[in-house]
């Protein structure tokens, strides 16, 4: 008797398509634990302005309206949500991005699209090169590289041939003259950052703001970051990069040794595996490994000879 009464009246039970959520099944949105029209379908996602949600059907892929109506005729392969009044598609002749109506933006057609952010949109040509397009969807620049990711706080991250890694403007102009490993984009004047020693921060000129390397870093949260030690010790760090909560590490998981001037050497339950002690070695403190059957400390420093 519901679902009749869902299919005896088409009209939303909200105007507001803001309160719409998906449902547990994933087909159709609900508001209040009701859902929002009778129409089914096989996948949703979510509304985004300006109050349109891509679904998929048996007809295809398109958008639909709050009432669960189609928002156009043309069906495509692949659709994504409206971003900054634009939606990337994916159809059979390439991707694009088309307006609220299901009109193309512009006549190209891409081997992949990204979505609007601060008026920029990545996309990916048949030859792999990538670069952004405007809201216009004209090139911003000339340049092409082999990635291009988002804009963020108005700076991006491309990828050169060499394989490293900076950031541009929206004119795609260089922001710093920093190329490394990898990057991330900035977040409250700090980036994410990787050069031949491991993951750091870096400042708007892509400059570290400090010394030490980790095997992988997060994002400045409220002054402070949570990272990895090259050991597989967790800690806090500040954004001077002083330690604010100690090394711990993950039970289970062994710890690394690090010798002065040579690559780390893993140690397994205790015992280390066969190696060339070297001349000028000193073993992590932190480290709360031991070898088996010894009667030495935790923190002891020395490391133990191979046996």
């Amino acid at each position: 008797m519901p679902r009749m009464q869902h299919e005896e009246t088409g009209r939303p039970v909200s105007s507001d398509w803001r309160e719409y959520r998906i449902s547990a099944d994933g087909t159709h949105h609900v508001c209040g634990g009701q859902p929002a029209y009778s129409a089914r379908f096989l996948d949703v996602l979510k509304f985004h302005a300006p109050g349109l949600a891509p679904v998929f059907d048996n007809s295809g892929a398109y958008h639909i309206t709050p009432d669960g109506l189609p928002a156009y005729g043309r069906r495509h392969i692949r659709t994504f949500g409206f971003y900054e009044g634009l939606a990337a598609v994916h159809s059979a002749e390439g991707w694009f991005h088309i307006l609220p109506d299901g009109s193309p933006l512009y006549p190209e057609r891409y081997a992949w699209c990204g979505n609007f952010q601060e008026g920029r949109c990545a996309v990916r040509l048949a030859n792999g090169r990538y670069f952004h397009l405007t809201e216009s969807g004209a090139p911003a620049y000339s340049e092409r590289y082999r990635y291009a990711g988002d804009f963020k706080d108005g700076y991006a991250v491309v990828q050169r041939d060499d394989g490293k890694h900076s950031h541009i403007g929206l004119s795609g102009d260089p922001l710093h003259g920093a190329w490394l490993l990898d990057m991330d984009v900035y977040h409250k004047s700090f980036a994410r950052a990787r050069d031949e020693d491991g993951w750091h921060h870096v400042d708007i000129g892509g400059q570290p703001l400090y010394r030490e390397r980790y095997r992988n870093v997060e994002p400045f949260y409220n002054g402070q970051a949570r990272v990895e030690g090259l050991d597989g010790s967790l800690l806090v760090i500040g954004e001077s990069g002083e330690t604010l909560v100690h090394p711990w590490f993950i039970p289970g998981v062994p710890c690394v040794p690090r010798w002065r001037n040579s690559p780390a050497t893993w140690w397994e339950c205790g015992r280390p595996k066969p190696f060339e002690q070297p001349s000028n070695w000193a073993y992590l403190r932190h480290c709360p490994r031991r070898r088996r059957n010894s009667k030495a400390p935790w923190n002891w420093r020395k490391p133990w000879g191979p046996g």
